[in-house]
């Protein structure tokens, strides 16, 4: 077999997991908001903190169908050896591997930039927890599977709920800040006092080492991919040009 159709092969093969990949975050996007409520009953069956994804169900649905875009580009591109398939293919690769580049000088290079985000974010959060916890209830869950999966209380701790919204109405914090309860009493006095915030960067930091490797592996793969379709294209441009 000639290196060329292993190949067209191993792109093929590449493409048809990403699509693969895909159709299952698509069909799970669409699941989510069909029957939410079954879902959520099934991920708290399997773990209290996975159901921060049920929040995410238009997320699951664009990034699934952008997958699936993805994976249909390269299989027909590879198998059909169309050049406009693998130029399209290509160029969403490369759109996909500049915006992460920048991402990452941005952050790096730019740590201001990146601290007036995480600044924004913070505020953002703060307002929500003061005026807005308890009664937007898709966020309201996220931040409680958070808290869960963090061993957290609040933003920076247990007293960013005083004068909230929650706290004024419920006269007790969220179970999540009580979590050695085992009488199932209302949380007035948290148990946990460390903020999410701290906690995230805590993990962040931990896994630092992992992230990077996960970073530099997909940046791999999109070389890798980006590579294999421009050297197809090439060698379809050079037998048309032959033939």
């Amino acid at each position: 077999m000639s290196v060329y159709k292993c190949l067209k092969l191993l792109l093929f093969a590449f493409n048809f997991i990403i699509f693969l990949g895909g159709g299952s975050i698509l069909g799970i996007g669409i699941w989510i908001k069909v029957d939410g409520g079954m879902f959520l009953e099934l991920l708290q069956k399997v773990s209290a903190s996975l159901k921060v994804v049920a929040n995410v169900g238009y997320l699951c649905i664009a990034l699934g169908a952008f997958l699936m875009l993805i994976g249909f580009l390269g299989c027909c591109g590879a198998m059909k050896e169309n050049k406009c398939m693998l130029m399209i293919f290509f160029l969403l690769i490369l759109v996909i591997f500049l915006a992460q580049l920048v991402a990452a000088v941005v952050i790096l290079a730019f740590s201001s930039l990146a601290d007036i985000f995480m600044a924004y974010i913070e505020s953002w959060l703060m307002n929500f927890v003061k005026n807005e916890y308890g009664q937007t209830d898709a966020v309201t869950e996220t931040f409680n599977a958070v808290m869960k999966q963090f061993k957290c209380c609040g933003i920076h701790g247990h007293n960013d709920f005083a004068n909230s919204h929650f706290l004024n109405n419920e006269h007790r914090y969220p179970d999540e800040c009580c979590p050695l309860n085992p009488f199932d009493l209302p949380c007035t006095v948290p148990f946990l006092t460390q903020g999410c915030y701290q906690a995230f960067l805590k993990f962040l930091k931990n896994n630092t080492l992992i992230l990077g490797i996960v970073a530099v592996a997909i940046g791999v793969l999109e070389i890798g991919a980006m590579a294999s379709s421009m050297i197809m294209y090439c060698e379809i441009n050079k037998q048309s040009s032959v033939a």
